[in-house]
């Protein structure tokens, strides 16, 4: 019976997906996920990096380059840090839906990199501070993702 695991190797372009709201935090998740890309062997002109203005965004960002057809996996990077009013829920609901809903109808893997937090100490922690870099951990799902549907693909 065949086995089937994503490795974390090159697997073509690669478009990393950030939003500018909250930049403090989404550069530093930026910087992990481009240090995946250099440990997977991915070269940084294997590697587009595109801005939106914020969390929001990044659905509809991730749409248009899952088909375009150049990419083999995004990642989508930002942080949703929570406020006095009910905006987190609505941002952080939709963006996570709108996300789903583009890996689903496209096929190609996203690294889920958005930050839902209390604060800004928690956004911190987790974008290469004491909770590690979830921009490196989202973009490692994406491309070990995008390896093992390669793999599945030439299995037919």
């Amino acid at each position: 019976m065949p086995e089937f695991e994503g490795q974390l190797r090159p697997v073509g372009r690669v478009a990393l997906i950030v939003s500018r709201y909250n930049e403090l935090v989404t550069g530093k998740l930026l910087v992990g996920a481009q240090a995946c890309c250099a440990r997977a062997g991915i070269t940084p002109e294997q590697v587009d990096v595109v801005w939106v203005p914020g969390a929001f965004e990044l659905g509809a960002a991730s749409l248009a380059a899952a088909r375009s057809g150049r990419y083999s996996a995004i990642v989508a990077l930002g942080a949703v840090i929570r406020g006095e009013t009910p905006h987190f829920d609505f941002v952080a609901g939709e963006t996570t839906r709108q996300l789903g809903q583009v890996l689903l109808e496209t096929g190609v893997p996203i690294g889920f990199g958005l930050l839902t937090t209390d604060d800004l100490a928690q956004a911190t922690a987790r974008a290469g501070g004491a909770a590690g870099n979830k921009g490196d951990e989202a973009c490692e799902a994406a491309l070990r993702a995008a390896d093992v549907i390669r793999q599945l693909r030439e299995a037919r």
